[in-house]
């Protein structure tokens, strides 16, 4: 309730400054006692049914929110009350990057939709590891990684082993981000041989440690049904942890929003409800070609508890949101597990 009154002051806003302003405030609620078990109170669900077990976490229920949304560990302690299952930092890189040039985060109010091209800025690796030495006990926090800007796709598997290492005993599980359309060139590693070769690294990387890692890959929803065949390969034979579909598509098809608009706002990766049908087609084609051999985590368009049965009936284990959280509000993770619970019920 409280959202649906302040979300027209807060679309006044330019998008990214709506995002720093709502979590700045939040840092300042949450130094007043009792504040943080109030809002627990009212968004959590704690409900036994709601409980899953993937990669060897136990997941106290199956929504989470997507990478970008905290990239840098700093909200945590707030995201926590606001009855996630499970939060996924990043895209983190190994060394502090601005991302591109502002503005680079737009709405599309008449889609439900938002197009970003960031370019994974965040603080570097180093700067988010020592936030998540004080990251909240019992929260599920996945670490989001990828290559700096700069660095060039044959030497890419460096990047990404210096964050492995850096957040190895910081995080949960690990996603593997080669499907931003904000990185120039980064998409070029979904291709089967590099991304083998990138895997495989990571993998005898996390086979030298003392308990390996789960690790995932995110993917793009604009892969055709070959390239994903291939990406269903790659996965059982560099034996990942499990598939996350899907990252934002580059793709302008069907927008209520005026062609002149979207043309005036350039590149970017759109989210929200334009993606929800392609998300969901991805994940019921990889979830049968998998056959139960690797779980799927549903991502794209979830604005709704409808949205996300629709994942996790074309076979999706867990679901995330990003968009959902912005247009719907904070109270859509509860929503959502009190469907799922009166469904197991």
């Amino acid at each position: 309730m409280l959202y649906k009154i302040a979300k027209p002051f807060l679309f006044l806003m330019a998008p990214e400054t709506a995002h720093h302003f709502v979590f700045g405030t939040l840092r300042l609620l949450f130094l007043i006692p009792g504040i943080k078990a109030y809002i627990r109170s009212r968004h959590r669900c704690n409900d036994l049914s709601l409980r899953r077990r993937l990669f060897g976490l136990e997941f106290p229920n199956p929504v989470g929110l997507a990478a970008g949304f905290d990239k840098n560990a700093e909200f945590l302690h707030q995201l926590d009350a606001f009855g996630f299952g499970f939060v996924e930092i990043g895209t983190v890189t190994p060394k502090a990057q601005p991302g591109n040039p502002r503005p680079r985060l737009f709405r599309l109010p008449a889609d439900d939709a938002l197009i970003n091209r960031m370019g994974f800025n965040n603080h570097g690796v180093d700067a988010v590891v020592q936030r998540l030495r004080s990251r909240p006990s019992g929260l599920i926090v996945g670490g989001n990684i990828g290559r700096n800007k700069v660095t060039p796709n044959d030497r890419a598997a460096e990047d990404y082993e210096i964050c492995f290492n850096a957040l190895y005993d910081h995080v949960d599980y690990f996603t593997i981000n080669v499907s931003s359309p904000n990185t120039p060139g980064l998409r070029e590693l979904q291709g089967k041989e590099p991304l083998t070769a990138l895997l495989n690294r990571v993998q005898a990387l996390n086979r030298q440690k003392p308990v390996p890692k789960p690790v995932l890959l995110k993917i793009a929803p604009d892969l055709t049904d070959t390239q994903l065949d291939d990406i269903v390969e790659t996965a059982l034979a560099t034996k990942l942890a499990g598939l996350i579909a899907t990252n934002t598509t580059v793709s302008r098809e069907n927008l209520r929003t005026p062609q002149s608009t979207v043309d005036e706002i350039g590149d970017g990766g759109v989210s929200g409800v334009p993606v929800r049908q392609r998300s969901t087609e991805v994940i019921r084609y990889l979830a049968e070609r998998l056959a139960g051999r690797l779980p799927v985590i549903g991502v794209g368009g979830i604005h709704s508890p409808a949205d996300a049965i629709e994942k996790l009936e074309a076979g999706a284990a867990l679901v995330q949101m990003y968009t959902g959280f912005v247009y719907s509000g904070a109270g859509l993770a509860k929503s959502i597990n009190e469907v799922l619970v009166d469904g197991a019920g």
